[in-house]
């Protein structure tokens, strides 16, 4: 067995489907139809991450999120807050990650993997 989506349920599927594709750099698997659309990594490398629209109320903490990995984490928070993300929580000094949050109030971590070998 694989992971084959993580699906973000979403009110506004449009803002939230193009975040997440500029977030990501992912593409649709196909065309969106009935607000729901899978998006791919160009590359096949990650997970699809799909998008799904739905009327209920998202209500206290996420009990799933995602953590993005980036060697070059300042200039992915700045890229990502220029495109509707938020700060949530910024980078505490024994930490290598900063939590966002997308334009419905997900939370979602950028950690910063320069330091891995």
């Amino acid at each position: 067995m694989k992971i084959g989506s993580i699906v973000i349920d979403c009110k506004d599927f449009d803002r939230m489907a193009t975040f997440w594709q500029q977030v990501l750099h992912y593409v649709p698997r196909e065309p969106a139809e009935a607000n729901w659309v899978v998006l791919k990594d160009p590359e096949g490398r990650g997970p699809n991450v799909s998008i799904n629209q739905t009327t209920e109320e998202r209500s206290g903490k996420n009990r799933l999120h995602l953590d993005l990995y980036t060697e070059k984490q300042r200039e992915e928070v700045e890229r990502l807050l220029s495109i509707g993300a938020t700060l949530h929580r910024p980078r505490e000094p024994d930490e290598d990650f900063v939590v966002l949050e997308d334009p419905e109030g997900n939370l979602f971590c950028i950690v910063d993997t320069s330091s891995r070998s």
